[in-house]
């Protein structure tokens, strides 16, 4: 969730990307389109993250800018960007209740995006979030299983989960060989131990 948590241990420690995983899954889920694509940071605070993933694709980086009127409350939403007619990748590192994350859709579509889709780490998805998510203008979530999914997320129509075992393991098996665990970084590296979840 947060990189700097690595200089709070006293032993080795190793933090893990989502992002070189689910630039795989993009340019598996749309490949052929990849100049349509453009991603989104849902706010200022993740541009990072988004400019990220936007590189790893070779794509454009758009921003939605919201002003909240008190806490856990979105008075205003305004997108930073130029997305008509684009496939908006939204990515964020967690989702909680998915309010945002819908209005954040609509909002999308509303200023002309063809396509929303969401790339989230961690799906907490509590409340009324599956009920959203299924019901909201996004055509497809994708999260890894870094937490768990419910049944009622599984079965989601269009909530797809991206599994973190195969990064895991592998990153267990560098370490043990001495090996460099930031070749896991790249999404080419890590082609060969998630071929088996996708057809190139």
């Amino acid at each position: 969730h947060a990189a700097q948590i690595q200089g709070f241990f006293d032993i080795p420690v190793d933090n893990l990307y989502a992002s070189p995983i689910f630039a795989l899954d993009v340019l598996n889920a749309f490949k052929g389109r990849e100049d349509e694509l453009i991603v989104v940071s849902p706010d200022v605070g993740g541009v990072a993250r988004a400019r990220e993933l936007a590189k790893r694709i070779g794509c454009g980086l758009a921003i939605v800018d919201k002003r909240r009127s008190k806490p856990g409350e979105v008075e205003a939403m305004t997108v930073i960007g130029d997305i008509a007619d684009r496939v908006c990748l939204i990515v964020d590192d967690i989702v909680d209740t998915a309010g945002t994350l819908c209005k954040a859709a609509e909002v999308l579509l509303a200023e002309g995006a063809r396509e929303v889709h969401s790339y989230i780490t961690h799906g907490v998805l509590s409340g009324p979030a599956v009920e959203r998510i299924t019901n909201s203008a996004m055509k497809s979530l994708v999260i890894t299983d870094t937490i768990e999914p419910a049944q009622a997320v599984r079965d989601a129509p269009n909530i797809r989960i991206v599994p973190t075992a195969p990064i895991l393991t592998q990153a267990i098996l560098n370490i043990w060989n001495g090996t460099s665990v930031s070749s896991l970084f790249d999404s080419e590296t890590l082609w060969p131990i998630y071929e088996g979840h996708y057809s190139r």
